[in-house]
């Protein structure tokens, strides 16, 4: 069993345990917080026999062979990297940095050391992501590509109301783009690759993130377009439309449901059952890539193409975090 602490104590945290424990693969021995306080009322919620309030100390011990990392997006790269240079493997909430550069120094610092580095981006390692990638062939040549993920903050009204919540605010390295964009952004990237070229546009809220945007990732003979925002919904479906069908997927984040409708012929589902906590697949994955020693998986080739992306976008879009300067 992989022996594996957390770093957070929120919502998502409590769910890659869940995840985790259902993996059958690891084993969840180690909780930090910034205080003791909540690292051990968290832990007794879940049964955890270690607390931490300093992660250098929880970094150094012999406890714990790995890391999942949840907290503000911000904090993801300084973090990853204390516990990589102790040795200890690495599974770290999407987006995996602020931009680029931490990106590849964390890649680089991991391949120093022989331990797994991970984005935990999940919609690629559940079972109807492989669906929806095998099933490309069965449209024939694509044409148009629509990805489109629109989800109302929570947290949107207390900023209209002059407060400050972490997810819209630039110290944080949140924003539309960074949370919400960055899943059919790196599901395009797993699809098809690194585009040729693409264009880029936000609107920026007084905040200084982006509220909602679009990218176009142009591919030659067909383009990628990527709509996503934190302050409207969407019950619009993706697609990906070839010359002999068209394949439709609702949820994107979750690639839920998937439909194939081929002209003159009864629509068919394609979709199969998946776990109703997705986290599981990405949590199985990170420990196979442990048990067999698979430093460099292609996860780290998708980080970089889709982290180069946002990074360039969001400087064309005008939104700077404190890791740019």
């Amino acid at each position: 069993m992989l022996r594996v602490a957390t770093v957070g104590t929120n919502w998502i945290t409590d769910s890659f345990i869940e995840a985790a424990q259902q993996t059958g693969k690891i084993n969840p021995v180690a909780v930090y917080s910034r205080t003791m306080d909540s690292a051990e009322h968290f832990a007794r919620k879940h049964q955890i026999k270690h607390c931490f309030d300093d992660l250098e100390t929880m970094a150094n011990s012999d406890d714990i062979d790995a890391v999942y990392i949840a907290s503000p997006n911000a904090f993801h790269a300084s973090q990853a990297e204390i516990f990589i240079r102790a040795g200890k493997h690495v599974m770290v909430e999407k987006p995996m940095a602020s931009n680029i550069q931490e990106v590849e120094a964390l890649i680089e610092l991991a391949q120093t050391k022989n331990v797994v580095l991970f984005e935990a981006l999940k919609t690629t390692y559940n079972p109807n992501f492989a669906v929806l990638r095998n099933s490309l062939s069965k449209i024939g040549r694509l044409r148009k590509a629509h990805f489109s993920f629109c989800q109302y903050s929570s947290r949107y009204d207390k900023y209209l109301n002059g407060e400050n919540p972490n997810t819209f605010n630039p110290e944080f390295a949140n924003g539309s783009l960074m949370d919400i964009g960055i899943y059919p952004l790196s599901v395009a990237i797993a699809l098809f690759g690194e585009p040729k070229s693409f264009t880029a546009q936000g609107a920026l809220l007084d905040s200084g993130v982006d509220g909602h945007g679009t990218l176009v990732l142009h591919y030659g003979d067909f383009d990628a377009v990527v709509t996503h925002s934190k302050v409207s919904d969407s019950k619009i479906p993706c697609e990906l439309q070839g010359e002999l069908g068209t394949l439709v997927i609702d949820t994107i984040a979750e690639c839920r449901n998937i439909v194939i409708h081929r002209r003159d012929e009864p629509d068919v589902t394609l979709s199969r059952f998946q776990a109703k906590n997705t986290m599981q697949y990405e949590a199985a994955e990170f420990a196979r890539l442990i048990e067999g020693k698979d430093y460099y998986h292609s996860g780290l080739d998708r980080s970089r193409i889709v982290h180069t992306i946002i990074t360039v976008a969001r400087e064309i879009i005008g939104i700077r975090y404190p890791a740019d300067c």
